[in-house]
């Protein structure tokens, strides 16, 4: 089938925040998301869920290949909206996107990012973007608390009181907000924090210690880039390609944090 939609680029933690923005718009159609080596991963959305079979109805398969999707490293996606677009009959077990969006982002929080958090938002304000507050589908009382803390700008230290919840529950749920687009940011933000661990993590993936001049951070890199890339493989399979671009990306991660 031939498709005259655009096509659209995702680049890394874009993909969870188009599918909550169709989640949100309650949008009916078919979701085409395509690796660059992959065959295209066709998702149908019935009113912003999306469309399960039968026998997944715990959605464990649908979680798993959502969570594969936003794993790599680069892909592109269009969007066939309408009704005339969801194709009738067959399951109407639904899959909350809402849901999902929700439990990836908030998972990615750690305690040590949490705490990078509250450096990074301390003394700035936060406010609830209009028309972005997530539906009370996906809302117990605390979020009710939380969201109602955020009908105007306030800092950090003063939505805690009013959100009476653990500190690291509500850093969680500002982590979601902030990343799926609901939040509005004012006055001026602390520097980020440099995080030790995750230099010596860069160092042991890029396999350098001691001292790091430019042009050895570079050999480094060149050799773990020669070591992992894709093209340089001829005849991988598709999951293979996947995992070595998922490795390669995080060293270019690593490399870009050793370097800056």
């Amino acid at each position: 089938m031939v498709h005259d939609h655009p096509w659209y680029l995702l680049g890394p933690g874009d993909f969870a925040r188009v599918v909550y923005g169709l989640w949100w718009r309650k949008a009916t159609g078919i979701l085409t998301v395509s690796e660059s080596a992959g065959r295209p991963e066709v998702l149908v959305l019935l009113r912003g869920d999306l469309v399960v079979p039968e026998a997944d109805a715990l959605g464990r398969q649908a979680n798993k290949l959502l969570e594969t999707i936003c794993s790599w490293p680069r892909a592109r996606y269009h969007f066939d909206g309408g009704v005339n677009a969801h194709p009738p009959g067959g399951s109407q077990r639904r899959f909350s996107l809402g849901g999902w969006v929700r439990r990836h982002y908030e998972a990615q929080l750690d305690r040590r990012r949490a705490e990078a958090l509250v450096h990074e938002l301390a003394g700035v304000r936060l406010a609830l973007r209009p028309g972005f507050a997530p539906p009370l589908a996906i809302c117990d009382e605390t979020d009710r608390r939380i969201l109602d803390a955020l009908a105007k700008p306030r800092r950090l230290d003063q939505i805690w009181p009013l959100a009476r919840c653990p500190r690291f529950r509500l850093l969680a749920f500002v982590h979601f907000l902030r990343h799926c687009g609901g939040l509005d940011l004012s006055g001026v933000a602390a520097p980020a924090p440099t995080v030790e661990p995750e230099l010596r993590a860069a160092r042991r993936l890029l396999g350098v210690d001691g001292e790091l001049d430019p042009s050895t951070l570079k050999r480094a890199y060149r050799r773990r880039v020669r070591a992992l890339h894709p093209d340089l493989r001829p005849g991988l399979a598709a999951h293979e390609r996947r995992q070595l671009e998922s490795r390669l990306a995080e060293v270019n991660r690593a490399y870009r944090l050793l370097s800056s």
